[in-house]
């Protein structure tokens, strides 16, 4: 049963993990019904500046690289980081669309060459992609057929619009998207894996409860569900 005034707990997260943390903080709220996990999810880089500004959250659930710019810039709570999930990219196309191989690096490659169009998201999986084209010499090949989405705007919404024709983002965020078709994740060579973590906010008068929600979603009881939204836990 709910508490009569639950005490909130507000939570900024970048849209990666959006679906997972609204499962998760059901999961919270069912053992633990006096608190309310309020969370809003947003584009990363968005998520990060307002933290960075001094908005008042209780956690806030990143990239953990972020986390760690964030704690060294005294917004968090120094050594309150916990790992949470393991992020896979993944590749898209629109629903109905030829679907090309991307089994191995080099017909990803050759893919990403005859595709009209590529999205990439603002988020670490867009910045890691744009180093393989370099890596790949083919930067200059590209450069004009990139969209990059705009921040909060996922991948898979360009591609069900046919905006692009080729598309990469994490895997949990192309996960039930209509008007797509999942080719799978990235070739194991170039695959890029980003871990999500969570911290307590200076701002927060939570510290307790959010250290207790934190381990609650990085321990084993969470892990299936995690794989549902195709991440891998911590």
């Amino acid at each position: 049963m709910t508490a009569p005034n639950p005490t909130p707990i507000r939570i900024i997260s970048s849209m990666a993990t959006k679906t997972l943390l609204a499962d998760l903080a059901r999961l919270f709220e069912a053992q633990s019904p006096e608190f309310s996990v309020q969370i809003e999810s947003v584009g990363g880089v968005d998520a990060a500046k307002r933290v960075q500004a001094g908005e008042a959250f209780d956690c806030v659930v990143l990239a953990s690289n972020a986390i760690d710019s964030l704690m060294q810039g005294s917004k968090l709570v120094p050594g309150s980081r916990v790992d949470l999930v393991h992020s896979s990219v993944a590749v898209a196309v629109p629903a109905g669309a030829p679907c090309p191989d991307i089994a191995s690096e080099e017909a990803l490659k050759q893919a990403v060459l005859q595709a009209t169009s590529i999205a990439y998201s603002t988020g670490p999986s867009g910045v890691e992609l744009l180093k393989q084209f370099e890596r790949w010499g083919i930067t200059a090949q590209v450069q004009d057929k990139l969209v990059q989405a705009q921040p909060g705007i996922p991948v898979g919404a360009l591609l069900a619009q046919g905006q692009v024709a080729l598309g990469f983002q994490q895997l949990s965020e192309m996960m039930g998207v209509a008007g797509i078709t999942v080719l799978g994740p990235l070739p194991r060579a170039v695959q890029v894996t980003t871990t999500f973590s969570g911290s307590v906010s200076v701002t927060s008068a939570q510290a307790q409860a959010v250290q207790a929600l934190l381990r609650f979603w990085a321990s084993e009881a969470t892990a299936q569900i995690k794989l549902r939204h195709g991440l891998q836990a911590a």
